[in-house]
Formats: C-alpha cells, sequence, structure tokens
C-alpha cells in the first residue's frame, strides 16, 4: 500500500504541469462537451495514444524506434513500458488541437464581454475540422518533442531517446508522420463521441455557457506552445526556439486574420443552425442570445 501511495504521488509531483494542462482540459472539455463525452473522449484518446506507445516502442510503428529511459520506473507509474503521464497529454493536446480548428472554420459572435463560436454538429464532424485540427496537434509535438528529447537539462529529466536520432533536432521525420496519424484517429474518435452520444438539442450535463468558453481549448493550445517555447530558450536551446517561433509565426498569422474578418459576419442560415443544434450554449455578452449584427 505504501508503493502505491508513493507511485501515485509520484505520478503527479514529478509532472505537474501536465497534470495543470490536463485540469485546463476537462473544464474546458466538460463545458463544452459535457461530462459524458469528456470522459468517453479521454478513455478512448487515452488507449489509442497509449496503444500507439506501446507499439512503436515494440515496433517501429507508428513513431519509429524510440525507448523510455526506466530512470522513473519505481517513482511513477509504468504501464507496459510506458509513463502513464505520457499517453495522459495525447489527450488534452487532441482535444484544444481540435477546438482551434473549430474556432477557424465556425462562424464567429463577438462581443467585448463574450466570443462565441457558432459550430454545429456538421461542422464538428467535418473532415475540415478533422484535417486541420490533425496538423494542430502535429505542429504541437514539432515543438514539444524536441525540447523534451533534452528533458535531462531541465525539470522533465531524460525520459526517453531514438535508436538513431533523426535530422530536426535529433527527432527523425518518422515521428511526425505518427503524430499525424494518431492525432487524425483520436480526433475522428472525438468528433464520433460527440456526434453519437447525446440527443440533438439536449444539453449535457455539465456544459455551461461560460463568458469566453470558445477560447478555453484554444488558450490551452497557445499555453502549451508557450510554456514549451519558455523552457526552449530557458535551456539556451535559441535555435531550437527560433525554429518553433518561426513555424507557428504564419499559421497563427493566418488564424488569427480569417477569425478577425468572419467575426460577426454570419448568415441568418449560419445562425438558426447553430441554435437547431446547440440553443443550451447560445450566449453572447449580457442579453443571454446571439443575436447581433450579421451579414447574408
Amino acid at each position: 500500500m505504501t508503493d502505491f501511495f508513493s507511485i501515485a504521488v509520484g505520478t503527479v509531483t514529478m509532472r505537474p504541469y501536465v497534470f495543470a494542462f490536463f485540469a485546463v482540459y476537462l473544464v474546458a472539455a466538460v463545458t463544452h462537451l459535457g461530462w459524458r463525452k469528456t470522459l468517453y473522449f479521454t478513455a478512448a484518446g487515452y488507449v489509442i495514444s497509449f496503444l500507439s506507445e506501446v507499439s512503436s516502442i515494440n515496433t517501429g510503428f507508428p513513431y519509429g524506434w524510440y525507448y523510455y529511459v526506466e530512470a522513473t520506473k519505481g517513482k511513477e507509474l509504468w504501464i507496459f513500458g510506458v509513463p502513464f503521464f505520457d499517453s495522459l497529454s495525447y489527450v488534452f493536446l487532441a482535444y484544444c488541437s481540435y477546438t482551434a480548428a473549430l474556432l477557424v472554420v465556425s462562424p464567429i459572435k463577438a462581443s467585448p464581454r463574450d466570443v462565441v463560436t457558432l459550430e454545429t454538429s456538421s461542422i464538428r464532424k467535418s473532415f475540415s475540422v478533422l484535417l486541420l485540427g490533425s496538423l494542430f496537434q502535429v505542429f504541437l509535438d514539432i515543438i514539444i518533442d524536441p525540447v523534451a528529447l533534452q528533458g535531462h537539462r531541465w525539470f522533465l529529466g531524460r525520459i526517453y531517446g531514438y535508436r538513431e536520432a533523426g535530422y530536426h533536432f535529433g527527432i527523425p521525420f518518422s515521428n511526425y508522420a505518427g503524430w499525424f496519424l494518431v492525432s487524425a484517429l483520436m480526433i475522428f474518435a472525438l468528433q464520433r463521441i460527440d456526434a453519437l452520444t447525446g440527443k440533438r438539442g439536449e444539453r449535457p450535463k455539465g456544459v455551461m455557457a461560460a463568458p469566453f468558453r470558445s477560447l478555453y481549448g484554444p488558450v490551452l493550445y497557445l499555453s502549451v506552445i508557450v510554456f514549451n517555447l519558455t523552457i526552449t530558450v530557458l535551456i539556451g536551446e535559441r535555435l531550437m526556439a527560433m525554429t518553433g517561433i518561426f513555424i507557428f509565426t504564419l499559421p497563427i498569422a493566418i488564424s488569427a486574420v480569417l477569425i478577425a474578418r468572419r467575426a460577426n459576419r454570419y448568415t441568418e442560415a449560419e445562425l438558426a443552425e447553430h441554435l437547431a443544434d446547440y440553443p443550451y450554449i447560445a450566449r453572447c455578452g449580457t442579453g443571454g442570445g446571439v443575436a447581433g449584427n450579421r451579414e447574408g
């Protein structure tokens, strides 16, 4: 019992930032999708990512041949050669990438007191969101993995390595190809869970029309970027940091311009479809509705 307790505590205390991000994910996902869909996706997403890691460390597919350093084994929870926290992080990375894609694709109602994505069930399950969300998640890994590989130089510690060093700061191309495949599987699973769970127009338990709720996931996405780039700078990897900044400058700028230009330019049909699918999350400003300036 003492060993179990120490391992449970170590699992959290050795990776506090992972569980901090995970806590934010829970708030964002529950207020957006409800408790049941969030729990289903957390379980499904964890299984998908966990199986992908077990497969890769044993067969090289889908990320390429890599291994985990067992320095923390006995200090934190490991399952079949994979630290528990690692597969857990995929879940919130997939969700925040999915919501970032929703923010870019959906019509937007904005006011000084709120921002509402007028998403619909068709937008949530669209191929556009699947593709864009998957790429957003891969781009996160392009920032995360190189600095994680240097974990011995910061508080993460040396946790993994590749059998053969890759060209991108030691990361092989196969890793990013694998991340795209797994990201697509996870976001597709999220889309299916969202589409098949609950009834149209029925408020899932936990969903709230909280101010700026549509931005919770995208802000988590940006927070992950800032955290990892900050660590990269602090360990003195200036080229790695500048590469990461350059990689994200264009997509963030394009996304920001699209969002700004589309705000409050939705059509009557888009508003009607949003209200039909999700009447319980329609909120903007103090009036409690989303009616306002629009075109079309």
